[in-house]
C-alpha cells in the first residue's frame, strides 16, 4: 500500500522505487538520523547508489527521506553531477555546496528542485565500491552553513551510520538468499567452490548450485560480474 501511495513521485512504474518505501525499519533509522542532524538543520537525506544493470554513469535512488523530495531525489541520481565523471576526475570523496548560489538559468534541474523544497545546502560523503562505483549519502539543509566544523560534523555523522544504514539497505534491497550471499562472500574472499564447500559443511555441488542460483539473480554469467553486482546492491 505505501509504495501505491508513494508511486506518485515515481510516475514510471519501471522505476526502481527507494527501498525505504517498503522497509519500516530502514525508513525508521532515516526518520532517526534526520531527527539527530536537526541540530544542524538538515531536514533530508538521500542515499545513491549505482544501478546493478546499468553502466558505471547509473545510478538509482536507493533511499530518500521524507518521501516528498523523492522527485528531487530521482533528478540528482539522473545527473551526472558528483557521478562517474566526478570519480573520473580525483575529486573529492566529500563536498560541500550552497546550492541556492548556483544561477537559476543554468542550474541543474535537480538544485531546482531542491531549492523549490526550501533546501539551500547540501554536503555529499561517497562510499566507494569495486569498479568505480559508489554509494553517495547526500544531506540537505534550509539554510547555508556557518563554517566547515558544521559540514565535518555532518560528515561524521554519516559515517558512523553508515554501517547499520548499508546493512539496512543490503536486506531491504537484496534478492539473494542467505546461503548465496555466503557463498558469493567467500568467494570474494577468494575461496575456490571446494575450499567454500569445507567451510559451510555441504558439497562443493551445493556451492556451485547456491552460485548458480546467485549469478542468475544478478543476470551474469559468471561468479567474477555476480560479486561485483553484489557489492553495488550492497549486500557484500
Amino acid at each position: 500500500m505505501k509504495s501505491v501511495l508513494l508511486s506518485r513521485f515515481f510516475p514510471n512504474t519501471s522505476m526502481q522505487l527507494p527501498v525505504n518505501f517498503d522497509s519500516v525499519s530502514l525508513d525508521g533509522l532515516l526518520s532517526d538520523w534526520v531527527g539527530a542532524l536537526r541540530e544542524f538543520s538538515v531536514e533530508a537525506v538521500a542515499v545513491l547508489g549505482p544501478d546493478p544493470f546499468g553502466s558505471s554513469e547509473d545510478r538509482q535512488v536507493v533511499a530518500v527521506h521524507p518521501p516528498v523530495v523523492a522527485d528531487a531525489a530521482r533528478a540528482l541520481a539522473e545527473s551526472r553531477d558528483f557521478g562517474a565523471p566526478w570519480r573520473d576526475s580525483d575529486a573529492p570523496l566529500v563536498a560541500w555546496q550552497y546550492i541556492a548560489k548556483s544561477d537559476h538559468l543554468s542550474s541543474s534541474r535537480w538544485r531546482l528542485l531542491w531549492m523549490a523544497h526550501g533546501f539551500q545546502t547540501v554536503v555529499r560523503v561517497e562510499f566507494s565500491l569495486p569498479a568505480g562505483r559508489a554509494f553517495e549519502c547526500f544531506m540537505f539543509s534550509p539554510r547555508e552553513l556557518t563554517d566547515r566544523a558544521e559540514a565535518a560534523s555532518l560528515v561524521w555523522s554519516a559515517l558512523n551510520i553508515w554501517p547499520l544504514v548499508k546493512r539496512c539497505i543490503a536486506q531491504a534491497r537484496s534478492m539473494l538468499s542467505p546461503r548465496e550471499r555466503e557463498c558469493l562472500v567467500l568467494a570474494f574472499q577468494g575461496l575456490t567452490a571446494r575450499e567454500t564447500s569445507q567451510r559451510l559443511h555441504c558439497s562443493e555441488r551445493t556451492v556451485n548450485y547456491h552460485l548458480a542460483n546467485a549469478m542468475g539473480k544478478l543476470k551474469v554469467d559468471n561468479k567474477m560480474a555476480a560479486i561485483q553486482r553484489a557489492c553495488w546492491i550492497g549486500a557484500i
